[in-house]
């Protein structure tokens, strides 16, 4: 199911529909996929999956690039919608503007969701569709999540209207998500939240170590992507 918004005094339908990117070479951690680490067993990527479907995402667009046929044989047997990057080391930007491309345009919102994102889950994710709808004018909404000091920090996923996206694809290819977000502060609403499932994610051997630090849960490489010599810990 869908998400709800109280307009006008009824009950309307908001249809969300979500980007996961997971096009990434993972070169700084040996050129392996990210998406494809292991929490519990679990690849993360699926684990984003799971989490976007018991939040009543309506569409999800996974985009490919590096490691596609890897990544595609894992999650295959899920009802999304696979699109490839065909140069996906021009950046992160690209990525989202072919995942936009290829949702329906029936999309009322758009969330946009990296596959590396061990501890996002459903309620994570419902939290942000939630603050989306209280968001007033504002066509954006971002985590920013407190730390144990004080400060703030802005996370992921995002969500936005579906005019944005429109804007986007109708202009500048590099004008997504952290660049629109830096240039057009007045029109971000931020979600403020403590939640620091939102803050991590994976890119390099020390975070794969911190991680495991923290929260007592190594996360590992499946055994196509692990040596002797470089296993993940």
């Amino acid at each position: 199911m869908g998400c709800m918004f109280k307009a006008n005094g009824l009950y309307s339908r908001m249809t969300v529909g979500a980007v996961l990117l997971a096009a990434g070479a993972g070169s700084r951690l040996g050129g392996r996929p990210k998406a494809l680490l292991e929490l519990g067993g679990v690849p993360l990527i699926m684990r984003q999956l799971i989490a976007l479907s018991g939040a009543g995402v309506d569409e999800v667009v996974v985009v490919l690039g590096h490691h596609a046929q890897a990544i595609e044989a894992a999650i295959g047997q899920f009802p999304i919608t696979l699109v490839h990057n065909p140069a996906p080391d021009e950046g992160q930007a690209s990525s989202v503007r072919v995942g936009l491309q290829a949702l329906s345009s029936r999309i009322d919102a758009v969330m946009v969701a990296l596959a590396d994102q061990p501890l996002i889950n459903a309620q994570d994710i419902t939290a942000l569709i939630a603050a989306y709808r209280k968001r007033g004018d504002k066509p954006m909404v971002v985590p920013r999540v407190a730390g144990a000091d004080g400060s703030t920090a802005p996370g992921n996923p995002v969500i936005f209207d579906a005019a944005l996206r429109e804007q986007w694809l109708a202009g500048s290819a590099d004008l997504t998500c952290r660049n629109w977000r830096e240039k057009h502060p007045e029109s971000v609403h931020w979600f403020d939240t403590d939640t620091r499932n939102y803050r991590i994610d994976i890119d390099t051997p020390e975070d794969l170590e911190r991680f495991a630090a923290n929260t007592g849960h190594p996360l590992t490489w499946p055994r196509t992507f692990t040596s002797t010599s470089d296993a993940a810990a």
